[in-house]
């Protein structure tokens, strides 16, 4: 495995994202590597692209803020991207290619759907589409 430089890694205020950015930092802290949280704001085909979501971006910096004072807690210096997007697992994917990301850290809750365990479209378009290695953080059964 060649060494990393930088690793993306998607917050979006589950209880996973904690696991993947510390898994981001011990990984970027071995290796000397950049890590860049990314926060998505996911925009509805009614709206223009740029909408005014004042909402959702006070809601990402605090999820943003918390992922910086974690990765310093770790030292680890941290990136942060706040984007406004159609598709979050797109956007993710685009942000990957642009800043030449050796991985995304992808933190995923356990939940079911029809009684499977099922990790839902932005999980599975990243899987498809990513230009890089993708690592999972799957939360515990039990959270």
């Amino acid at each position: 495995m060649k060494p990393l430089s930088r690793l993306v890694v998607p917050v979006n205020g589950s209880g996973a994202d904690q696991d993947a950015l510390e898994l981001a930092c011990i990984a970027a802290r071995r290796s000397r590597a950049r890590v860049e949280a990314v926060f998505v704001i996911q925009v509805k085909r009614s709206l223009p692209l740029d909408a005014d979501m004042s909402e959702d971006v006070e809601r990402g910096e605090e999820l943003l803020d918390r992922a910086e004072r974690m990765a310093g807690s770790m030292e680890v210096e941290l990136e942060t991207s706040l984007l406004q997007a159609r598709d979050v697992g797109a956007a993710i994917v685009d942000e990957a290619s642009q800043v030449g990301a050796d991985v995304i850290v992808l933190g995923l809750a356990y939940r079911k759907r029809f009684g499977e365990y099922e990790i839902g479209d932005t999980a599975t378009y990243i899987l498809k589409n990513a230009p890089c290695q993708v690592w999972i953080a799957r939360a515990r059964i039990d959270e």
